[in-house]
């Protein structure tokens, strides 16, 4: 089969098409599936540079981002700090159909269409990053014709939308559900999200709404448009010298949460904008890990702050049901062959998209 290859962590050259792979196997209770679509997402371009490794200071840098960081760990290159092994086919977001099944899945299965549920969490503790994986990290993911998945993680959907448009939900959709959920977001509250026209972001935006809430969007002006179509109710530039003072005067006060996929020098301007009591939640640093903080602004305001990695069991089927009810709209920002992943990487990286990028084979 044709798949892409990541020979190591590095820049964009370590990443090799190949028409000689072979096909997966589908061991017990796995199911082989043939991937009509696979979206791209940080955690591709994170897991290729070994950005994950604390050894790296600064955020997703277009040159870092393209040529890799020198100052990488590859033994802690995965979101787990743990060592990835190479060559890797990644690719989280996969839409297909199965088309065979390992020993103990019903043949019933075969033809059925499904999307992959990314996490492969272990039984009882689902938080032990040692007994759980991620799909495209620990294990072959979904760029490529064929991928095999344990039959759990592959989810049935009935839907009219397309592989492509399938393939913008299972990474973005999941980890925002999460990032919204750790705040206990309520009807009538109003929310900021950093990053609000990423696939994250604008998954979280349709989940907020979803919950009754009022949504603030910070993102580049071009995306406005796009944002408030999406159902945001003010769009802040990113780059406003006082985050802190756009955000009180786009709510009209202290907001009640606040949801950061970039970090950087966002955070304290957004932790500053929450009222008492108020909480925050970050699912990524794509502009810079490490922050200047000052710690009296958690004591004394009493917030709340929590991580969002790693999603709670049939988070994804939730997801699904909501798919199919059609109350989650697909932002199917632009497809590119299997073969021009590479671009597609690119085009990804240069952030100039609302929603996500995907990959056909």
């Amino acid at each position: 089969m044709t798949a892409a290859l990541l020979l190591g962590h590095g820049g964009l050259d370590r990443i090799v098409i190949r028409d000689d792979v072979p096909v997966p196997v589908p061991a017990v209770g796995d199911v082989l599936i043939r991937v009509g679509a696979c979206g791209l997402n940080n955690t591709d371009i994170n897991t290729r540079t070994a950005w994950y490794s604390t050894t790296v200071s600064e955020g997703i840098t277009k040159e870092g981002g393209r040529a890799g960081f020198a100052q990488a760990e590859a033994s802690a290159g995965s979101w787990g700090s743990a060592a990835v092994a190479f060559p890797r086919i990644q690719g989280a977001d996969v839409a297909g159909r199965i088309v065979a099944v390992g020993e103990g899945v019903e043949p019933s299965r075969i033809g059925e269409r499904v999307v992959i549920d990314p996490w492969l969490l272990a039984a009882g503790d689902w938080l032990d990053p040692t007994r759980s994986g991620y799909f495209g990290s620990e294990c072959d993911g979904g760029f490529a014709e064929y991928t095999k998945v344990r039959s759990e993680n592959a989810i049935a959907v009935d839907s009219a939308l397309s592989d492509a448009e399938l393939a913008t939900f299972p990474c973005a959709y999941t980890t925002a559900e999460n990032l919204v959920a750790r705040t206990g977001l309520q009807p009538g509250e109003t929310v900021a999200i950093a990053g609000a026209s990423g696939g994250v972001g604008s998954a979280a935006i349709q989940l907020c709404r979803l919950r009754g809430a009022r949504v603030i969007g910070i993102a580049a002006p071009s995306k406005a448009e796009q944002l408030i179509a999406l159902g945001v109710d003010a769009v802040i530039d990113r780059n406003t010298e006082d985050l802190e003072a756009a955000i009180h005067a786009a709510a009209g006060g202290a907001i009640d949460v606040a949801l950061d996929v970039v970090g950087g020098a966002g955070v304290m301007p957004l932790l500053k904008a929450l009222r008492q009591g108020g909480r925050y939640s970050s699912s990524g640093a794509i502009a810079g890990p490490m922050v200047d903080f000052d710690l009296r602004t958690l004591i004394y305001k009493d917030l709340q702050l929590t991580g969002a990695t790693m999603v709670p069991p049939e988070t994804m089927g939730r997801v699904v049901g909501l798919i199919e009810q059609g109350r989650l709209l697909p932002l199917l920002a632009q497809t590119f062959p299997l073969r021009e992943l590479i671009r597609a990487q690119e085009a990804f990286m240069a952030k100039r998209h609302v929603g996500n990028i995907v990959v056909v084979p």
